[in-house]
């Protein structure tokens, strides 16, 4: 039996009447639930500390304040992102005389979202709303990691004005997610593993449903010989300390100009607090630990302070940094979700390039150096969604810029413009007036003169030269005559 059936029906219900609500009516839902964000912080900070044990600073930091500006952009720009698009006369060829085309944004109807446990609220709330805005209803599957904050977003979206059975909540339990995907939804959102995501596209393939995959990453950071050292060590701390490791873009692979290495791991290893920490999974220590001993095995030496680690619970791990490691290494390859990282010497750049493709995965990079200029230059030949100079993490939670990776990295994007067009179906609609339909009276008489005009027109419009062009001017003449 198909599952989720009353769900889907009363989500179908539901989007067939959402989607005539005018849309300025779906935006004042948005801003109540972006004033909500603003009234509810600590219970929201309670919720997620409850589910994944996260500090109430870095949920408002990383999760409440981008989530709200992700709302305000949808306030401010949805109406011009989603406006049906006329088609200016000057690109309509000759031959489509009398028409004209309208390029309409549709909702797809129902979209099934999968989301994630370790940002739990901006990483879902993101997508529904996008989704919401669009015209669609949503069927949300949310992690059995974060169940409580997953009904606190629930009540949120409905106290804000969101039909009950526009946007569902499913079952938090890891055979949900399953399920949802042999929904008949018509697009779906997933936000994980790479593992799980290879299977979502293997199936939504076989049934031709579109999605957006929003998968693992393994970031690089490539700190050039003119770096602020510094400022590039403290990146890195932020990066791999910043909810304790668990972030599809935390830097994994720091790339170093080998004449810097020394200087830059004396600047960074004072940054690294010897204290253990606490993971959501046990299997991602397991992981870690894996990956920590492949690299030590292959030459690698541990960065991090030698002072005796306080005890900790039995899934923390300490904050792990190995120098000299090879860039074919499992931790240089793998998706990891705990606080560990690989700094890597390369001597000409192109070497960096080649060993930062070396890993399947390409979701952001980062760039040290005082060159912004060749940097971004750089950028262009890094196969990663995102790229920050300077800095990391942060820029890529801006709400008017798509977030999304390549490769092992998934599909699609969420965020900015480009995200919320991804919560719809193009639709062309073409009005064409007057009686003259040659193309019809082709088909009910062939007539010799067609394929004289048909040949002056492509002549005349497209040929090289004024003099080609008006030979073929005048064969379109003489077959408009002849058709006459």
């Amino acid at each position: 039996m198909e599952p989720f059936v009353k769900e889907l029906a009363q989500a179908r219900q539901a989007q067939q009447a959402w989607a005539t609500v005018p849309l300025s009516n779906r935006l004042r839902c948005v801003r109540q639930l972006r004033g909500l964000i603003a009234d509810h912080i600590d219970t929201i900070s309670s919720a997620i500390a409850a589910d994944i044990a996260r500090s109430a600073t870095e949920v408002v930091a990383t999760e409440l304040l981008p989530a709200a500006a992700a709302l305000k952009f949808l306030e401010k720009r949805a109406a011009r992102i989603l406006a049906p698009r006329r088609v200016s006369w000057w690109d309509q060829p000759t031959w489509l005389f009398g028409c004209r085309d309208t390029v309409h944004r549709r909702p797809w109807g129902i979209v099934g979202i999968i989301g994630t446990w370790n940002y739990p609220f901006y990483l879902n709330v993101g997508p529904i709303t996008q989704a919401l805005v669009a015209g669609n209803a949503v069927l949300w599957k949310p992690s059995e990691n974060a169940v409580r904050i997953a009904e606190l977003t629930s009540q949120l979206f409905q106290t804000a004005g969101f039909p009950r059975e526009l946007v569902q909540s499913l079952p938090p339990t890891r055979e949900a997610g399953p399920r949802l995907a042999e929904t008949e939804v018509d697009y779906l959102v997933f936000t994980g593993s790479d593992t799980v995501g290879r299977r979502l596209a293997a199936r939504l393939g076989e049934r031709l449903i579109p999605s957006t995959l929003e998968l693992s990453g393994c970031d690089a950071m490539i700190v050039c010989a003119d770096a602020n050292l510094p400022l590039a060590a403290k990146a890195v701390w932020f990066a791999l300390s910043l909810n304790r490791g668990q972030t599809c873009i935390a830097v994994r692979r720091i790339f170093v100009q080998r004449q810097q290495v020394d200087a830059f791991t004396t600047t960074l290893r004072p940054l690294i607090r010897p204290e253990p920490l606490a993971l959501v999974l046990e299997s991602q220590k397991a992981q870690a630990e894996r990956l920590i001993a492949d690299a030590l095995a292959r030459g690698a030496t541990d960065l991090s302070p030698s002072a005796e680690m306080p005890a900790g619970p039995a899934n923390a791990l300490p904050p792990t940094i190995l120098v000299n490691v090879p860039a074919d290494a499992a931790l240089c390859r793998e998706a990891c979700f705990a606080p560990v990282a690989a700094i890597i010497p390369f001597d000409q750049m192109d070497d960096a390039v080649k060993m930062v493709k070396q890993s399947p995965f390409g979701l952001s990079a980062s760039i040290f150096t005082t060159n912004t200029q060749q940097a971004q230059e750089l950028a262009a030949r890094l196969p990663a969604g995102s790229v920050c100079i300077n800095d990391v993490l942060a820029p890529t939670a801006h709400p008017a810029t798509p977030f999304g990776g390549r490769g092992a990295s998934g599909w699609g994007v969420t965020q900015g413009p480009e995200g919320l067009l991804a919560m719809t179906v193009t639709q062309v609609v073409t009005v064409r007036s007057g009686m003259w339909r040659v193309h019809f009276d082709e088909a009910a008489q062939p007539d010799p003169a067609t394929g004289e005009i048909l040949r002056g027109l492509l002549r005349w419009t497209h040929a090289r030269g004024w003099r080609a062009k008006w030979k073929g001017f005048g064969q379109l003449l003489r077959g408009i005559r002849r058709k006459r």
